[in-house]
C-alpha cells in the first residue's frame, strides 16, 4: 500500500501543468470525455508497464533522443490534423473508434521519455514491487488528466468551435516543437535552425487549413 500511495501521490503532484495534462484539455475540447479518459487510461497502462517491465532497457537498443523525436514529430502532426479538421458528423458513425485511438497513441508517445516514465522505472525500482507502482503510477495519472478534461470540457463550451481548434492544434505543435528543441542535437539549435523551422511549421498550418478550408 505504501508503494501505491506513494507513486499515486508523486505522480498527481508531479503532472500538474505537464503537458499530459494540457493534452487531456485540448482533447476534451475536441471529443467526448468519456472517449478521452479511455484513451489516458489504455495509453497510460502500457506505457507505464513498459516503464517498470522494461524501461530501463529501451536505450540498449533504440537511443531515447529518436524516441523523443519520433513523439515530438507525431505532436506536430496532431497538431496539422487538429487544423485540417475532421468531419465527425459522417465519420464518427463510421470510424467510432478513431477519436479513441488518436488519444491513446498521442499519450502513449507523450509519456516516452517524459519525467513520469522515468519516476516510474525509480519507484519500481526502490520498492521492487511492479504491480503497486504500475496501479499507483496509472491512477495518478487519471487523476491529473481528469483534471485537464474537466477543464477542457468548460472552456470547450465557452469557446466558439473555430477558436477551441485552433488553441488545440496550437498546444499540440509547441509542444512539438519544444521536444524537438529538447531532442535535437545542441548543434542544430541554433537561431536560424528554429526561426527556419517555425516559418516552415506557420507555413504548413496556413496551407494545411487553407486546404481544409476548401473541401
Amino acid at each position: 500500500m505504501t508503494a501505491f500511495l506513494t507513486s499515486l501521490l508523486f505522480v498527481v503532484l508531479a503532472e500538474m501543468g505537464d503537458k499530459t495534462q494540457l493534452l487531456a484539455m485540448a482533447f476534451a475540447m475536441k471529443y467526448r470525455w468519456q472517449t478521452v479518459m479511455w484513451g489516458v487510461l489504455a495509453a497510460t497502462l502500457l506505457n507505464h508497464l513498459f516503464a517498470v517491465v522494461v524501461g530501463t532497457y529501451i536505450t540498449h537498443f533504440v537511443p531515447m533522443h529518436y524516441v523523443q523525436i519520433a513523439a515530438a514529430a507525431s505532436f506536430i502532426l496532431f497538431g496539422l490534423w487538429t487544423i485540417r479538421g475532421d468531419k465527425l458528423d459522417g465519420e464518427e458513425q463510421r470510424n467510432r473508434y478513431s477519436p479513441f485511438w488518436t488519444v491513446a497513441i498521442a499519450f502513449f508517445f507523450a509519456e516516452m521519455g517524459d519525467k513520469t516514465q522515468f519516476a516510474t522505472i525509480a519507484l519500481a525500482a526502490q520498492f521492487n514491487e511492479i504491480v503497486p507502482v504500475w496501479m499507483g503510477t496509472t491512477s495518478g495519472m487519471i487523476i491529473a488528466d481528469a483534471v485537464g478534461i474537466i477543464i477542457g470540457i468548460v472552456l470547450g463550451k465557452k469557446i466558439p468551435e473555430r477558436m477551441v481548434k485552433w488553441a488545440a492544434a496550437i498546444i499540440f505543435i509547441l509542444f512539438g516543437l519544444f521536444g524537438l528543441y529538447e531532442a535535437v542535437p545542441q548543434t542544430l539549435q541554433t537561431s536560424p535552425v528554429i526561426a527556419g523551422s517555425i516559418t516552415a511549421i506557420i507555413l504548413l498550418m496556413y496551407c494545411v487549413n487553407r486546404f481544409g478550408m476548401n473541401e
